[in-house]
């Protein structure tokens, strides 16, 4: 198992945040305001440069307007297809 920011599987779950930040109609700067973060955290957790632990994932998510259901699902449905 690889721990890497940088694994690809690391990297399209930032890909996915980035998508339901941009759903929802948001910028990063509004994300970081609900958070009460600096911009720049935003900005680095969608890069991958920033790897975010599962509370942080979940304050994100809901700042999203979203549920960790869906960022399971979504791993879960990326998994899947990795091994079909």
């Amino acid at each position: 198992m690889e721990k890497s920011i940088y694994s690809a599987e690391y990297q399209r779950l930032c890909g996915f945040l980035r998508q339901l930040r941009r759903e929802a109609g948001l910028t990063q700067v509004q994300v970081a305001a609900r958070l009460d973060v600096p911009q720049s955290f935003v900005s680095k957790y969608e890069s991958g440069e920033r790897r975010l632990d599962a509370i942080e994932l979940l304050h994100v998510v809901r700042a999203l307007d979203s549920t960790l259901l869906r960022v399971a699902a979504f791993i879960e449905d990326d998994e899947a297809s990795r091994h079909n």
